[in-house]
Formats: structure tokens, C-alpha cells, sequence
């Protein structure tokens, strides 16, 4: 039986995403750069491109992570670049996916904007900004932003982060 998927998150930030998925055990590799969309978000936006064993950690674990880690229930301007969406790539990842979040909805009684749409296309940022984090740990935006949700990753559930 497979185990082995691939989702593509939009969160704000690629940057903090990046440094939040790293953390959790079950992900194998987080790819940080920009994901393009089918209609009607046929333009890119930052997000990461992660390969996850779904025996490990599940897509549900994943989605509740993403929700709590980024301004998941905000309106903004910059939501085209910055969009706040889960990358589907089969047609059974998005029906999976619609009744996470309306679980999670329902769960955490709040009003997702996180879209699920499909996932068309990624590219890498440059190779000097991947893993931003992990080499920049004592930067100004890295203790700003990234640093507050690696702790709400911590307390969200200890036995999803990485032991190594």
C-alpha cells in the first residue's frame, strides 16, 4: 500500500511554512519556492511542495498544522501572493482534503479561508533562500516570524515533531 504523498501548502510566508513542516516527524522533504494553480488562480504564490508518509503522520495532522500556523481566517490584500491554501494533486486528495476542513471547521469552530485548489505547477526559490531557517536562525524575520510558530508547533502535539 502507498504511503508516500505530496501537498502543496500556501501559508503567507514560503520562509515560515518551510520552518514549520521541517519540524513535523511523518514529512520527508519540504520544497520551498511557488506553486501555480488551475483557474481562476492561474498565477503563482509562495508555498512548499512537501512529500509526507502518511504512516507516520497523517493529511488531516498536516491540514490541522497548516490551519494553526498561519493567518488562516484573514482577508488581506496581498492574498494573491501570500494565499492561504492547501495544493491538491488527484481528484481523491481533493475530496479527502474537503472534509478535513470542514471537520476542522466545525472542530475549532472558526471560519477557514484556506482554499483547496489544484495544484498546477512549482518552482524552487533560488538556492540561497531554501532552508531559511536552518541557516538563518538568529536573523531579525526568523525570530519574528517563523520563531512564534515553531512554538505553536511545539504545543500543538509534541508526538508529531521530530525526534532527530
Amino acid at each position: 500500500m502507498k504511503s508516500l504523498y505530496q501537498i502543496g501548502l500556501g501559508g503567507g510566508c514560503h520562509w515560515c511554512t518551510e520552518a514549520v513542516f521541517q519540524q513535523l516527524d511523518g514529512v520527508l522533504q519540504v520544497h520551498q519556492g511557488y506553486i501555480c494553480s488551475a483557474s481562476p488562480y492561474e498565477d503563482w504564490s509562495e508555498a512548499i511542495l512537501l512529500t509526507y508518509d502518511s504512516q507516520r503522520v497523517s493529511l488531516e495532522e498536516i491540514v490541522e498544522v497548516h490551519l494553526a500556523t498561519h493567518a488562516s481566517t484573514v482577508a488581506h490584500s496581498r492574498r494573491t501572493t501570500y494565499r492561504s491554501a492547501v495544493y491538491f494533486m488527484t481528484i481523491e486528495q481533493q475530496s479527502l482534503l474537503e472534509v478535513i476542513m470542514s471537520s476542522l471547521k466545525r472542530k475549532h469552530h472558526k471560519n477557514y479561508i484556506t482554499q483547496v485548489i489544484p495544484f498546477v505547477d512549482f518552482k524552487a526559490s533560488r538556492e540561497q533562500i531554501q532552508n531559511y531557517y536552518k541557516t538563518r536562525p538568529d536573523a531579525p524575520f526568523c525570530k519574528r516570524y517563523i520563531e512564534p510558530k515553531l512554538r505553536i508547533v511545539d504545543q500543538f502535539k509534541s508526538k508529531y515533531l521530530k525526534t532527530n
